[in-house]
């Protein structure tokens, strides 16, 4: 009977139930085989393959990492607050409030509003980017002949997209967005290095700061210099965990770290929610 009928595709897909890929979300997430916290803290398994995307909203307090597995992933990030979501990263403000525009361990992600979206608590890879963004269909199709989400070859916005379509955001909701796991550097001139991956297994961990919608798409990042569209599995884990609070290293690093951590306790309180 094949899949030519209702009842055989029926069967067809019934047959699938229990299968792995090697790129997908195990569900319920309590299921992935090692977990990085205690026994029942994990709500977030997901292998996304190279020029896919992901998405999920997450309670603050929650740790999200990142791992590369193969040392050609690029995880382009957006977060929206959960509730709220005219409020958004702002890298420009990210890079700019704290006078680094090199991400890693003890930055913030902010927002427009000067609060703290998310803490980059961990880092062992150290090849991120804050000034470049994500590719687009234009710069694909020229580059590899098509650009479009089904394609081989789809652009990072083209992905933003769909991931924003499931969470009620349109096209013009995405701002810039961060890069993790392909650098750059930024010469006297101006002229921007391409650093590539620090290779396998490196990972960021980050911990949100407030109730946040993330957008995850892994795509090579605009600047690699590869003739290929090279992009490989990206880990991603989520667990319960505690929110920053008063007195933490990390509250403390920055006069400006402090007053972004400030106007979020201050929002978050009024709101009845720290």
């Amino acid at each position: 009977m094949g899949t030519s009928t209702t009842y055989g595709a029926r069967d067809h897909a019934r047959a699938q139930e229990g299968a792995q890929a090697e790129a997908m979300p195990v569900v319920p997430a309590a299921d992935w085989p090692a977990p990085p916290c205690a026994a029942g803290h994990l709500v977030w398994a997901e292998t996304v393959a190279g020029g896919n995307y992901t998405h999920r909203v997450l309670a603050r307090g929650t740790e999200l990492r990142l791992t590369d597995l193969r040392g050609d992933a690029c995880a382009h990030l957006l977060l929206f607050v959960g509730d709220r979501p005219w409020e958004r990263l702002n890298v420009a403000d990210t890079v700019k409030v704290q006078w680094n525009a090199y991400l890693g361990e003890g930055q913030l992600l902010l927002s427009d509003q000067g609060r703290v979206l998310a803490s980059l608590v961990a880092d062992t890879s150290g090849r991120h980017d804050a000034l470049c963004g994500t590719s687009t269909l234009v710069r694909n199709t020229n580059r590899y002949g098509d650009g479009t989400p089904q394609s081989p070859s789809p652009a990072g916005r083209e992905l933003f997209k769909l991931a924003a379509a499931k969470n009620g955001l349109q096209p013009r909701d995405l701002p810039p967005s961060l890069s993790f796991f392909q650098g750059v550097r930024v010469h006297e001139d101006g002229a921007l290095d391409f650093t590539g991956s620090a290779g396998p297994g490196g990972s960021v961990t980050l911990r949100a700061e407030q109730d946040v919608t993330v957008l995850i798409v892994n795509v090579p990042h605009p600047a690699d210099p590869r003739d290929e569209y090279v992009s490989t599995p990206l880990e991603v884990l989520a667990w319960r965990a505690e929110a920053t609070r008063p007195g933490d290293p990390l509250w403390e690093a920055t006069p400006e770290g402090r007053r972004a951590f400030l106007n979020t306790a201050e929002f978050l309180t009024a709101r009845g929610l720290a």
